[in-house]
């Protein structure tokens, strides 16, 4: 069955297009983008070329995939935008291509990101991230499944979020964030456990006494880090060895309650 093109989209004869696609007024895809099935393209957006986008995705009015990163030191070279399936790329939302060649930013599965939200250059967010209004993401920030970010938040480049994480309403992220873990402020501290999440996530009773010891002992023992992991490890639990892993990697540092 033949995809559904509105008369006054640009739709290039180099481009790729699978099946039952529906590509609303004024829609641009340019040479050299994939796009794969069933996806809706709503008026005005914008696949630029390098962008490959996967099945069942809904792009809302004047979203752009695909800009040149906005790295001063990019040198014209093939870079990719990857959009996974199942992802909702609300009002504006822009993607910018990778900066380093034949690599790409990266969108798994599932992904909600609402109006105005912006996506540097080599980022990459794995499933089910909610991102909410006017939220820019730096390049190379990393955010990792079923993490939440309010609106208005500004995420400085190299940042890592864990899973599970939550960042509070127009906080400043300059440092990773802990997973399982709220963070808010200007500047960003942990807050307590994210018990909304991890409860709708299914997350069980011993689950969450496990990370509320774990909180515990990271934000308010004093011990020194090296310690401190070693004592998360010793729980024996998956949740507390995966935030002494996340922390033994944060090359960045992160954000802990304020002492």
């Amino acid at each position: 069955m033949s995809n559904t093109i509105h008369p006054t989209a640009l739709v290039s004869a180099k481009a790729s297009l699978g099946e039952h696609n529906q590509i609303g007024a004024g829609v641009s895809i340019e040479a050299g983008v994939t796009l794969g099935n069933n996806n809706t393209l709503m008026q005005g957006v914008v696949l630029k070329e390098g962008t490959r986008v996967g099945n069942d995705n809904t792009l809302h009015e004047y979203s752009v995939l695909g800009g040149l990163p906005q790295d001063l030191g990019f040198k014209d070279k093939p870079t990719y935008v990857e959009l996974g399936n199942g992802n909702v790329l609300r009002e504006y939302v822009t993607v910018n291509r990778a900066s380093q060649e034949e690599t790409a930013t990266r969108l798994g599965n599932d992904n909600y990101l609402m109006t105005q939200v912006h996506l540097g250059h080599d980022c990459v967010l794995a499933n089910n991230v909610i991102i909410a209004p006017g939220t820019g993401l730096g390049g190379f920030v990393n955010v990792a499944d079923k993490a939440f970010i309010s609106g208005g938040v500004m995420v400085h480049q190299f940042v890592h979020i864990g899973t599970y994480a939550m960042v509070g309403g127009n906080a400043k992220i300059t440092q990773n964030v802990l997973p399982y873990m709220i963070t808010d402020g200007v500047p960003a501290v942990a807050r307590g456990l994210n018990l909304v999440g991890l409860k709708r996530g299914g997350f069980r009773h011993n689950d969450i006494k496990i990370l509320k010891s774990a909180y515990q002992l990271i934000n308010r023992s004093g011990l020194p880090q090296e310690t401190v992991i070693e004592h998360l490890r010793e729980f024996n639990h998956e949740l507390s060895t995966h935030l002494a892993e996340f922390m033994l990697s944060s090359k960045r540092s992160f954000h802990r309650e304020k002492s």
